[in-house]
């Protein structure tokens, strides 16, 4: 497992769920799996276009987006560990990646006409979320783009208990406070901060499932995981807390994607 991974130094069992995956050799990371990242970019022009990256991790949908020939682009991530893997990315564009947090990058206002963001609103509370979405609106052209693919909940009317057990829950089990949406909630939230729905989908969320892993990490990648699992029990024994509460939850919890407009 390669040691510069972010957390790689931390006891296993105080490692963000996210990142004992990235330990174990998994590769793509979000809810929606690698479909619904292609099915987004999709609906998100990036060909030519200024992108700005928040939080891009492993640099899988990095490599997604530089493949679309974008005029430039900037990754922003706190972690120096990130900003080290994608570095030598973006560099083959001319690009860059910079250590700053997403809330307040640093960026020129107005100067991107994509920002792209994933599996990283939903670890944040609501102030947190309009902090991050405020500033995505700041750094975007008028009519720019903000494409996220994230958690959600589902059906919109999920009665409130559940909710709150979800996120205990999850909480619990990648040490991080997550707290999903409703496809309803995902939606005024990104509206009351000066957006425009352009375009939404939603894929099962089947991040631990065999089918979906096959899809995104291929044989050799499935492979590697689970020699991964079987030789390092303490990062197993996290997983295993991660499948049951996913299990749990299988028909409330999905990942969703939007495409949104900023307005003015």
């Amino acid at each position: 497992m390669p040691s510069q991974l972010p957390q790689a130094d931390r006891d296993p069992e105080h490692m963000q769920g996210h990142w004992v995956l990235a330990q174990l050799g998994k590769r793509v990371l979000r809810p929606g799996g690698e479909r619904l990242t292609m099915r987004m970019l999709a609906n998100t022009p990036l060909n030519g276009k200024h992108v700005v990256e928040f939080a891009p991790g492993l640099g899988r949908t990095t490599r997604l987006i530089l493949n679309a020939k974008p005029a430039a682009y900037t990754g922003v991530d706190r972690d120096p560990q990130v900003v080290n893997i994608i570095t030598p990315l973006a560099a083959s564009v001319g690009g860059t990646c910079v250590q700053a947090d997403a809330a307040d990058t640093g960026l020129p206002a107005g100067s991107a006409d994509v920002v792209v963001g994933e599996a990283m609103l939903t670890m944040q509370s609501e102030r947190g979320k309009r902090a991050i979405i405020g500033e995505a609106r700041r750094i975007l052209k008028p009519g720019g783009l903000y494409a996220i693919h994230e958690m959600g909940l589902a059906p919109d009317d999920l009665d409130n208990t559940v909710k709150t057990a979800i996120r205990k829950d999850l909480a619990r089990v990648i040490r991080v406070n997550a707290r999903p949406l409703t496809a309803a909630e995902w939606r005024n939230l990104l509206e009351s901060e000066g957006f425009e729905v352009l375009w939404s989908g939603v894929e099962p969320m089947a991040l631990l499932k065999m089918r979906r892993n096959l899809a995104d990490e291929g044989v050799r990648g499935v492979l590697r995981i689970m020699r991964n699992v079987l030789t390092h029990p303490d990062l197993r024994a996290r997983v295993l807390q991660m499948r049951r509460v996913f299990n749990t939850y299988g028909d409330s919890l999905t990942g969703i994607a939007f495409v949104v407009r900023r307005k003015g």
